[in-house]
């Protein structure tokens, strides 16, 4: 099974080691990001299966114009993955930043909704698939997650409810919820603090963005009579914690 496959946050993670192996496995692959330089690198490493997209996707007008400037040959999309997302900031409520609030809604709701509704057609034309990343961060809280919790809840849920609306279409519809991950996500997240970042995944044998790629390739090239609704991975180093209680010193 091969197809075209258009993946959102192509330029580093989980969206570069997915672009690398759908290109590797005979698939034409869009890739999307801000960092126009990161796609021309992936252009000349992949070659002319890849195709770079750059623009801000919590910008509509740009994302409709990179669309619809897609050579004839990358047109009919068969697979959506919208990987493109971000957290920043661990503090707690109300040590918190506003502007961070909203930029983590505008990437990791806004655009994906966007992208996903532009795509709507051909992916019902080419009876394709649409693979969210979530989080496992949608289904279990922790101090400092505020909004990037919200927003990996309302992906796993808008997917869901996507899967719901496109019944009888034949599109399937995923969502990915990773625990523990390695990439510079948790880099964006604090401000480029590397000794932050190390102390970390010290010692934990996170999940890498091969072992993400891997699962979304699995997930894609299932028969398309199944569907796969939501998967959430961890490291086997990670597990649940107990309730936090606070005591009352009075």
């Amino acid at each position: 099974m091969t197809g075209t496959v258009l993946i959102t946050g192509a330029t580093a993670g989980f969206g570069a080691a997915t672009a690398r192996l759908f290109a590797k496995n005979g698939w034409k692959v869009i890739g999307t990001g801000r960092r126009a330089e990161r796609l021309e690198q992936l252009k000349g490493e992949l070659g002319d299966s890849f195709h770079g997209l750059a623009f801000d996707i919590t910008d509509e007008a740009a994302t409709r114009t990179a669309i619809e400037s897609l050579p004839d040959a990358f047109k009919t999309i068969d697979a959506l993955v919208n990987n493109a997302g971000l957290a920043l900031g661990t503090g707690t409520v109300p040590d918190t930043n506003l502007s961070d609030w909203k930029t983590m809604i505008d990437t990791n709701i806004t655009g994906l909704v966007t992208i996903t509704d532009i795509l709507m057609p051909t992916l019902i034309s080419s009876k394709g698939i649409v693979v969210n990343l979530s989080s496992i961060a949608a289904n279990w809280l922790y101090p400092g997650g505020n909004v990037y919790c919200g927003t990996k809840a309302f992906v796993r849920q808008f997917s869901l409810g996507l899967r719901s609306d496109l019944h009888g279409k034949g599109v399937r519809v995923t969502s990915i919820e990773p625990g523990l991950c390695e990439s510079e996500f948790t880099l964006v997240r604090t401000g480029g603090n590397q000794e932050a970042y190390d102390a970390l995944y010290k010692g934990t044998n996170a999940i890498q963005p091969e072992d993400i790629a891997n699962t979304i390739f699995w997930i894609a090239t299932q028969p398309k009579h199944l569907n796969i609704n939501s998967l959430e991975i961890m490291p086997v180093t990670q597990s649940w914690a107990g309730w936090q209680i606070a005591r009352d010193p009075s």
